[in-house]
């Protein structure tokens, strides 16, 4: 099964018939060259519009975060794959959660396109939950403060949102010891 194979699924399952209906196709950024895999939770408004993933205010602390710039952001080394791939619509606060099936259904056949992932970085609780099973802690700020432990497969962060400002502020670890060390990573599998 080929990526574009895989794609023409998502579109024509009914599920996301609504999107398909009006040409959204599905956001994400795959490559059989990407080194670094980010799993994230879905697409938002602002990245609805444009198609591209994380090409909102997320996606510019994200890119500080991991530092690199914008260019290598989209490269080839670079794969995002979120939870869902479509924007599921507003929610009280912030964005609904991705639905489940995205996730179920369709990220083991895109997994296996990309068999050279050295570091899949899980932003957020939905990829942590995920992907992490039993091994995540109680709740999303012990799995990120205990990230040593998933190494070197994978590296938890908190979600780079603007509505995250709160979490950062009373949690200045992440951003003194966790981003440090997750930068050196992602330098030495680009380098």
């Amino acid at each position: 099964m080929t990526l574009d194979d895989i794609i023409k699924e998502i579109k024509d399952d009914p599920r996301n018939k609504e999107y398909t209906k009006r040409g959204i196709d599905p956001i994400f950024q795959v490559d059989k060259n990407a080194k670094i895999l980010l799993i994230g939770q879905a697409p938002g408004r602002v990245v609805e519009e444009t198609g591209i993933p994380f090409n909102d205010k997320s996606g510019d602390k994200l890119r500080k975060w991991m530092g690199i710039e914008r260019e290598q952001f989209y490269s080839k080394e670079i794969a995002i794959l979120p939870m869902d791939f479509y924007y599921p619509g507003k929610a009280k606060q912030g964005d609904l959660p991705p639905r489940k099936f995205m996730a179920e259904d369709y990220h083991e056949k895109i997994l296996k396109q990309m068999p050279n992932i050295k570091l899949t970085i899980l932003i957020g609780a939905y990829s942590q939950k995920y992907y992490l099973g039993k091994n995540r802690k109680k709740n999303l700020t012990e799995t990120v403060k205990n990230y040593k432990e998933y190494l070197p497969e994978f590296f938890p962060i908190v979600h780079p949102s603007p509505l995250n400002i709160g979490w950062l502020k009373k949690n200045p670890w992440f951003e003194e010891e966790a981003i440090p060390e997750l930068r050196q990573l992602i330098c030495k599998i680009l380098s």
